[in-house]
């Protein structure tokens, strides 16, 4: 990718300015303004978007990609709208600051290298908003994603498991809406870890407004970001364009509960898309809410998870950070041998029986038997009785 960086290995002043103008007059994640980008660096695209006229050669590259992947493009109707979008980057600039927001763009050095990933949706620049470093922030990350009309079984798994993965070191990354996402940030903030909110308007736009504490909460322990410059608004598309970011971030995104329809869905598919694990949490087979994980899971494109240690253990190191093997309740007659749980099998729980009869129904010579039966009543399995040996109280109920 063409990139101007000063003698220092900075992005140059200009290239910062450029990107700045470029997130106003071209949607974020459109593939053609990434390519264009990619061609002929920020300033020259933005030449060429102010101007209304792409390079001849680049114009019939991008015809022909549409034409090959048969895609509808306009060209002419897209690069008409960014020449007619105004954008001054230095307000902007000024305007971020006011709000108490910053800019990073690709070669800084707070800027997350995996965004690169994204390749021709790589974000332009992005707008930060907090106390933490986000690229030492998102070292260690999960998203956790899911319903905004979230059950209280979903609210509840979500914010055990932002607690949780804060208690093991790990941040957690979302989109900071009602539900499944607000828990999962409450329960980092709890455990003390920074969290990542990726938004779809502008930073000091509050969406959802009732989310006005939780985000305050964020920026003093975490950090708010958006690709969207200060004072814009979100739509129902923006929605759906911030969730590659989301994905991208994070080393695995987890969804927790989802319906058939539904934006965590698009999610999930940037995930796998990313070659980034991708896990969803069971729900009850009734409940519309998860029946999304579970087309995820039957379908193979998620892992199922029911913990924060198996989590951790698809997305933390390879052989360190393995989840503990779940085993049942241990019960005093498990460490029993063979021969020794087939004579207890034997013994009535009433009454009493002779080692004779024991013997037999156990399917072992009296040697053994008697030996066994020795051995059960030291153990307090078993109990003599005037009819032989019956099991103990405690064990025949």
């Amino acid at each position: 990718m063409s990139m101007s960086l000063d003698c220092g290995g900075q992005p140059l002043e200009d290239d910062r300015l450029a990107r700045v103008a470029l997130m106003r007059i071209a949607e974020a994640g459109d593939p053609v303004m990434g390519r264009l980008i990619a061609w002929y660096g920020p300033r020259s695209a933005l030449d060429q978007a102010r101007r209304g006229t792409l390079e001849p050669e680049f114009a019939r590259r991008e015809t022909e990609l549409a034409e090959a992947s048969r895609r509808r493009l306009n060209l002419e109707q897209l690069v008409a709208g960014w020449a007619a979008r105004q954008a001054d980057p230095a307000a902007d600039l000024a305007q971020g600051r006011r709000r108490g927001a910053r800019l990073i763009i690709p070669g800084d050095p707070e800027w997350p290298t995996q965004l690169d990933d994204l390749g021709d949706y790589r974000p332009y620049g992005l707008w930060l908003d907090g106390e933490a470093n986000l690229r030492f922030t998102c070292l260690r990350s999960v998203a956790i994603v899911g319903s905004r009309a979230a059950t209280p079984y979903g609210v509840t798994v979500a914010a055990e498991f932002g607690s949780r993965l804060a208690d093991e070191g790990w941040s957690v990354i979302s989109g900071g809406a009602y539900g499944i996402d607000g828990a999962a940030h409450r329960g980092a903030l709890a455990g003390g870890s920074p969290t990542v909110v990726v938004l779809a308007c502008g930073t000091d736009v509050c969406y959802p407004r009732a989310h006005e504490d939780l985000f305050r909460a964020v920026r003093s322990q975490g950090v708010v970001i958006s690709e969207w410059p200060p004072g814009v608004h979100p739509t129902r598309p923006r929605f759906l364009v911030r969730n590659r970011v989301i994905a991208a971030l994070s080393r695995g995104t987890v969804v927790v509960q989802a319906a058939v329809r539904s934006g965590a869905l698009n999610t999930a598919t940037h995930a796998s898309t990313l070659n980034r694990q991708l896990m969803a949490v069971p729900g009850p087979i009734t409940s519309e809410n998860s029946e999304g994980c579970h087309v995820l899971i039957r379908q193979g494109k998620a892992v199922c998870v029911t913990s924060v240690e198996e989590v951790i253990e698809l997305v933390g190191s390879i052989g360190a950070d393995l989840a503990p093997e779940r085993r049942g309740p241990v019960r005093p007659r498990d460490g029993l041998d063979d021969e020794t749980r087939r004579v207890l099998e034997a013994v009535p729980a009433r009454g009493g029986a002779g080692p004779a009869t024991i013997a037999v129904a156990a399917g072992v010579d009296m040697t053994t038997a008697l030996s066994c039966l020795g051995s059960l009543t030291a153990a307090g399995f078993v109990e003599p009785v005037a009819r032989g040996w019956r099991l103990r109280p405690a064990l025949a109920t």
